[in-house]
C-alpha cells in the first residue's frame, strides 16, 4: 500500500545539516517535509557520533582527573566504572537532544516521514518505511543531507570484536587489549575513552604522525599525555592482515614502527575515514551528478547540485566532514531555497579533537603555509606560564597564532590544552573578521583565564609580550592599511 504527498521543500536526512535546513526553511514560511531513515532525528552526530562520544569522553576526563588530584592535597580512591550506568548516562544525554529536535519539528510544523528515501525522478522521492509501506513525495525543492558512514577495511574479519566508530560507543568490551586502526581524531578520541576504562590501547597510524592535518607541535603534548596514561602509538605502521579466533583477533603489521610478530587483541576499532551516503539514493534518476568518489558535486557558493532545484550539504559533498560545517551549509541552503539573496562564503572551519588534552586548529596550519610558500610570523604562548592552567594543574598546553608577515592579518591558529575546542572560537572569528594581530593583542582578556593565552600569543607575535622574557623583542607591528584593505 502506498500514499502520496507533496511539499515545497523536501529535506532528506535529519543530521546537523538536515534539521538545520528543515527548521530554517520552516522559519522562512515554507512547507517542509523532513525524511529520516531512523526512528529518531539527529543523524549520526547526535545518535551515534558527536554527542554520545563526547559524553564518554567526559567520563574519561573525570577518571583521568581523579588520578591527578593527590598533588593538590586531595586523596581519592581509584575510580570504579559501572559500565551500565555509563551507558545510561550516554543514552540519556542523546535522548534529551533527540526529544528536543522532535519538539522543535512539531513547533515549526515540519512534517517528519521515517523511512529510506530514494529518487524516482527530478521532483519525486519515494520513502520506504520499515513495515514496507511506500510514500511518494512530490517536491518543488530538495536539500540532500544524508551524511556519511565509516569506511570498512575488507580484510578485517566479520566478528563482534571488530567495531567501527558506531560499535565502539556500545562499550561491549572494556577489558583486555585494544587496537585502534587509524590515528585520526576519532581514533584518538576512542583511544582516550578505552584507556580510561582500563584497556591496554595501541593506536596504529599509516602516516608519520597522529591527527594528520594538525601541526605536530599541537599534537605532541596530547600524544605525550596519552602515552603517560598508557596509550601506545605506532606511526608509519600498516595493518596487513587480521583473523579471528576464540582467543581474540590476530593482527599482522608492517612499517617503520613494526609490531613484532602476530599480535592478539580483544577488541579492534577500525577508524580509517568515512564515505558519503549516496548509495541507494538513485541520484541518477534525479539527474544529480556525483564525482568519482561518490560525493555529490555542488556549486561551492550556492550549494546547488547539477539540478538547480536540488541542493546538497554536509558530508555528502566532501571534506571537511564536520557537523558544524553541515549546520552552516544547511541554514544557507534553506535560505537559498526560500529565495533569500545569500551565499555560503565561510572563510574557515575549526577542527577539534576532544581528547584530553584537546587539540584545536583553524585556518592555515604551519604545514599549509610552508607548502604554499607563504611568508608568516607566529606567536606561541606556553601554558606553563599561564596562571589559570597552573591553578588547575594542566600546564601541558600552548596557544599559537599564525599571521601574514606582510599584512599582520591572522590566517591560522592552533591550541592544545583543556577546553581548546572552546578557546579556538575567538581565533576563528578573528580570521572571519579579517583581524590583524594587533586587534587581538589589544583586546583585554580576563585574568586569570585560559583565554588569556590567546591574547598573550598575539602579544608574542607582535613583540609586546611582558609575561615571558624576549631577549630581542620584535618592533611593534605597523599596520599596512593599503595591504589590509586589499
Amino acid at each position: 500500500m502506498s500514499q502520496k504527498k507533496s511539499t515545497q521543500c523536501l529535506v532528506l536526512g535529519s543530521g546537523p545539516g538536515g534539521y538545520a535546513a528543515a527548521f530554517r526553511a520552516a522559519d522562512l514560511g515554507m512547507q517542509v517535509t523532513l525524511v529520516e531513515k531512523f526512528e529518531t532525528l539527529g543523524g549520526v552526530c547526535l545518535n551515534v557520533g558527536c554527542i554520545p562520544s563526547k559524553a564518554l569522553l567526559h567520563v574519561a576526563e573525570v577518571v583521568n582527573e581523579a588520578g591527578q588530584h593527590e598533588k593538590m592535597g586531595i586523596k581519592t580512591s581509584k575510580p570504579e566504572l559501572e559500565i551500565p550506568k555509563v551507558q545510561k548516562f550516554k543514552e540519556q544525554t542523546v535522548s534529551k537532544l533527540t526529544k528536543g529536535l522532535d519538539m522543535l519539528a512539531k513547533k515549526r510544523k515540519v512534517e517528519v516521514v521515517h523511512g529510506l528515501g530514494h529518487f524516482e525522478d527530478k521532483h519525486t522521492l519515494a520513502v520506504i518505511a520499515q513495515n514496507g509501506e511506500k510514500t511518494e513525495i512530490q517536491f518543488e525543492s530538495c536539500i540532500i543531507a544524508t551524511g556519511s558512514k565509516p569506511v570498512h577495511l575488507p580484510f578485517l574479519p566479520d566478528d563482534p570484536r571488530v567495531v567501527n566508530s558506531t560499535g565502539a560507543l556500545k562499550l561491549s568490551i572494556t577489558t583486555g587489549k585494544m587496537l585502534v586502526i587509524g590515528g585520526g581524531i576519532i581514533g584518538c578520541e576512542m583511544a582516550t575513552v578505552y584507556n580510561a576504562m582500563g584497556m591496554e590501547v595501541h593506536v596504529v597510524e599509516m602516516t608519520g604522525q597522529i591527527m594528520p592535518g594538525a601541526d605536530l607541535d599541537l599534537v605532541k603534548p596530547c600524544q605525550k599525555m596519552l602515552e603517560k596514561r598508557g596509550v601506545t602509538f605506532h606511526v608509519n605502521t600498516k595493518v596487513e592482515s587480521a583473523k579471528a579466533s576464540k582467543k581474540g583477533i590476530s593482527v599482522q603489521f608492517t612499517g617503520n614502527d613494526k609490531l613484532e610478530g602476530e599480535q592478539l587483541f580483544d577488541l579492534v576499532l577500525e577508524s580509517v575515514g568515512r564515505k558519503p551516503n549516496t548509495a541507494g539514493l538513485n541520484l541518477d534518476q534525479a539527474g544529480v551528478e556525483v564525482d568519482a568518489r561518490g560525493y555529490i558535486t555542488v556549486d561551492a557558493r550556492y550549494l546547488r547540485t547539477s539540478q538547480p532545484h536540488i541542493y546538497a550539504v554536509g558530508d555528502i559533498i566532501g571534506d571537511p566532514m564536520l557537523a558544524h560545517k553541515a549546520t552552516a551549509q544547511g541554514r544557507i541552503a534553506a535560505e537559498l531555497v526560500a529565495g533569500e539573496k545569500v551565499a555560503y562564503d565561510t572563510v574557515v572551519i575549526p577542527n577539534v579533537a576532544y581528547t584530553d588534552p584537546e587539540v584545536a586548529w583553524v585556518g592555515k596550519t604551519q604545514q599549509h603555509c610552508k607548502e604554499e610558500g607563504l611568508e608568516v610570523e607566529m606567536g606561541v604562548f606556553p601554558w606553563a606560564a599561564n596562571g589559570r592552567s597552573l591553578c588547575i594543574g594542566r600546564d601541558e598546553g600552548c596557544t599559537k597564532i599564525i599571521t601574514d608577515a606582510n599584512t599582520g592579518r591572522i590566517i591560522g591558529a592552533g591550541i592544545v590544552g583543556r577546553h581548546a575546542g572552546d578557546l579556538i572560537a575567538e581565533l576563528g572569528l578573528a580570521i572571519e573578521m579579517g583581524c590583524d594581530i594587533e586587534d587581538v593583542a589589544l583586546t583585554v582578556h580576563a585574568h586569570p583565564t585560559l583565554a588569556e593565552t590567546v591574547g598573550m600569543a598575539a602579544e608574542a607575535c607582535e613583540g609586546t609580550l611582558t609575561d615571558l622574557y624576549m631577549p630581542k623583542p620584535k618592533p611593534k607591528f605597523k599596520k599596512n592599511h593599503e595591504a589590509i584593505s586589499s
